[in-house]
């Protein structure tokens, strides 16, 4: 049954009824009708639009014309149909037609575009390698004057190196990891146990969740993010290093790559951001050491400190030296390596960045006497906060403690069972924390020069990163997942799972207003409130 409207006879689009009269209208009728006459056309009693109800019905369906009820205007009316649907199936089968014409243009022009972008990267590529290679010879960095009673050793690239055992540490160099220890020293007494004010609560940290992921920083084709840095000066700056072999700059405020670095021959395992330049650096396993501008986009030195593989990095407190550890066989072990940077490059422009003196600067090698090569390799070294010591960790389990000045080993820390991961010194000086493979973290105490915290964790649960926040407050742990422990008490606040693959780098925002993660499943994730 329709509904007819009381004025026109015909099923009405949108349908209401006066309640005066209990008739059906057709509204734009009846609204017409009030406004010339103020009544209801039936029985003339008054009648305003605000009266009106209207009828909720699915939308009507009006009836064929008399002149379409009948067989020749029925068979007339499938024909105009039918014409219609043809002439539009015919115009889409032309537009189809052209489209497929105009995209096989634009694959074949895509597939020349990349052919000619891949061998114009491989140019750019080789030259920049071999500027990098050149600016050494061309006078960049003025070798010493050698002994003529020491003959000097030919490196890469034919240029003249001292043989690292001869070199030493300068007086003027010792006095300025003094002079910078002697202040962040100070600073931290001032500082004293006291939290910042605007450091995020425990309560409020354990609230954190997911709020950002990123997959497309690196290659598909050989997945996997391996190392993971923070600039100092600004925490929005991600540095990451991944499987592909590519060094990326992420900026998380703007959520888009800011450089993406390409040089190394293999995949890059350790990247560090400069606390206040526009420089980060990276090492891989093809031995090399990277120094780059991420302003220019390109790599502006490579230094060769090391015979095989680098496996770790580090940066003083200065921002002037890099501690660097290796596979290095041939010298008889893994050994750490300080190499130090050209101050002036730093602050000329025209030298674009940062220069090293691997020729000419001073290197430390440190290995115990009576060590085989065997139990020293892939070493991991971090310089403490204060810049005088650094930690090291071995596959053999051995935690040992040097002396920067002295180039000693003033301690050694046994406890764990298996190959060490991840080690990371607290800001408050005071902590070293250090993860293995026989699934615990450990926290030393470097003042009493013993173990006072073991973290067990989950059997066959992997440690690849620790980190302390700015403030020492804090602990994550990454790995197998994300676990962040609150100092002190050493409990856990919180717990994620969101990597489908190992956690490879863990990292704080300033004052813990975010944490930040990097893994094997490629993707780049964000924690906050």
């Amino acid at each position: 049954m329709s509904l007819v409207c009381a004025i026109s006879n015909e099923v009405p689009e949108h349908p209401c009824v006066s309640p005066v009269s209990n008739q059906v209208f057709e509204r734009r009728l009846i609204e017409k009708y009030i406004a010339e006459n103020g009544a209801d056309p039936m029985n003339g009693q008054p009648l305003s639009e605000e009266q009106l109800i209207d009828i909720k019905v699915s939308h009507p369906i009006r009836p064929k014309a008399p002149s379409a009820t009948s067989i020749p205007a029925i068979l007339k009316s499938l024909q105009d149909e039918w014409d219609a649907v043809m002439l539009h199936s015919f115009t889409l089968r032309q537009q189809l037609q052209t489209t497929r014409q105009e995209l096989s243009h634009a694959l074949y022009q895509h597939d020349a575009a990349c052919r000619v972008i891949a061998r114009l990267t491989k140019e750019v590529t080789a030259a920049r390698e071999a500027l990098a290679t050149l600016k050494p010879q061309a006078g960049l960095v003025a070798p010493q004057a050698v002994p003529t009673s020491q003959p000097a050793a030919v490196g890469a690239g034919g240029e003249p190196m001292e043989i690292s055992e001869q070199v030493g540490m300068t007086p003027e160099i010792i006095q300025k990891l003094q002079d910078k220890a002697t202040v962040l020293t100070t600073e931290r007494k001032k500082r004293g146990k006291t939290v910042p004010e605007e450091l995020v609560r425990a309560e409020d940290l354990s609230k954190y969740r997911q709020v950002a992921s990123h997959a497309g920083l690196h290659s598909a084709s050989v997945p996997g993010i391996l190392a993971l840095d923070l600039c100092p000066s600004d925490t929005n700056k991600v540095l990451t290093g991944g499987a592909d072999k590519n060094v990326v700059v992420f900026d998380k405020n703007e959520e888009q790559i800011v450089a993406t670095l390409k040089g190394h021959t293999k995949k890059v395992t350790s990247v560090i951001y400069h606390p206040s330049q526009s420089v980060v650096f990276s090492a891989s396993p093809d031995s090399t050491i990277r120094v780059w501008s991420v302003t220019a986009g390109n790599c502006v030195q490579v230094v060769r400190a090391h015979e095989a593989a680098v496996t770790g990095l580090s940066l003083h407190a200065t921002g002037d030296y890099l501690l660097s550890s290796s596979e290095d066989q041939a010298r008889g072990g893994g050994h750490a390596r300080l190499t130090m940077a050209f101050t002036s490059a730093l602050k000329s422009p025209s030298l674009l960045t940062l220069a090293f003196l691997r020729s000419t600067g001073p290197s430390l090698m440190c290995r115990p006497a009576g060590s085989s090569p065997k139990s020293q390799t892939r070493a991991l070294a971090v310089f403490h906060p204060d810049g005088l010591i650094f930690g090291t960790g071995t596959a053999d389990s051995q935690i040992k403690i040097w002396d920067l000045k002295e180039r000693t080993n003033v301690a050694n820390f046994p406890g764990h069972s298996g190959p060490v991961t991840s080690i990371a010194f607290s800001e408050n000086g005071y902590y070293l924390a250090t993860g293995a493979q026989d699934s615990s973290v450990k926290l030393w105490d470097l003042r009493k020069l013993k173990n006072f915290k073991t973290i067990a964790l989950d059997n066959n649960y992997e440690v690849k990163s620790l980190v302390f926040d700015q403030s020492g407050t804090y602990l994550a742990v990454g790995g197998t997942d994300i676990r962040v422990y609150i100092c002190k008490q050493w409990s856990e606040v919180l717990n994620f799972s969101d990597h489908t693959g190992l956690v490879t780098g863990v990292a704080f925002g300033e004052n813990a207003r975010f944490l930040t993660s990097a893994g094997m499943d490629r993707s780049l994730k964000f924690y906050s409130l």
